[in-house]
């Protein structure tokens, strides 16, 4: 009986060394570093703390060229829209402590309402005999697509799932605030549409040309769009 009592608390010591429990403390030595790396991660970024000091170096090149654009076209009219985007990515099946994103973030964008005076045709201006008659016919005005500010814009939370934030650990994804921009610019869009900028580039468009026609010695100046 003796002998028995004596080699059980050695069989149990030797336990960790089976399979099984080797596989078992390396995952929570895993989940243990995750934890710590994140906890750490969290400290350092919190505001008015800089334990080890940041030095910003700029190694942008220099910007390039793409492509030149002549525009023919008079802004009549310009809007600046702010919109809370709540985007949020949920995973089937599990619950958003361990996987998922939800992102609140502030946008502020611009967007313009011009008139194309590139495509005017021959009959477009139209001079009485007399020249002191014109009438324009001009398009109607269009929106510009929404340009976001960056500088006005800003992400107030960003909650992750832990799987979310082991990937972050490794590696970027830059999808995810593109994903945030290109709904904070399709949100400003459609505000701008619902506006009356158009209305107010096309009055805006009109008072210019009357202006600049009036000052040539023309009495009376037409503008229609159609």
């Amino acid at each position: 009986m003796a002998e028995e009592t004596e080699n059980r608390p050695s069989s149990d010591r030797r336990s960790w060394k089976r399979p099984g429990g080797r596989w078992r403390l390396a995952t929570v030595a895993l989940l243990v570093v995750a934890v710590a790396l994140m906890v750490v991660g969290q400290f350092l970024r919190l505001p008015g703390l800089d334990v080890f000091g940041t030095d910003v170096k700029d190694r942008s090149g220099p910007a390039v060229l793409k492509s030149v654009q002549d525009l023919s076209r008079y802004e009549g009219a310009a809007g600046t829209y702010q919109v809370v985007v709540d985007l949020e990515h949920d995973a089937r099946f599990l619950p958003d402590a361990i996987r998922g994103t939800r992102t609140l973030y502030v946008a502020t964008g611009g967007v313009s309402a011009y008139v194309d005076l590139g495509g005017l045709k021959d009959d477009a201006v139209t001079v009485g005999a007399d020249r002191t008659e014109a009438t324009l016919r001009l398009p109607h005005a269009r929106l510009s697509e929404a340009a976001l500010d960056p500088a006005h814009s800003y992400a107030v939370s960003k909650q992750r799932g832990l799987l979310d934030r082991l990937g972050d650990l490794f590696s970027d994804n830059p999808a995810s605030e593109q994903a945030v921009n290109v709904l904070a610019a399709q949100r400003i869009g459609e505000a701008a549409r619902a506006s009356d900028l158009t209305s107010r580039a096309e009055r805006n468009t009109t008072a210019m040309l009357q202006g600049l026609l009036l000052g040539l010695g023309f009495e009376r100046v037409t503008v229609v769009y159609e």
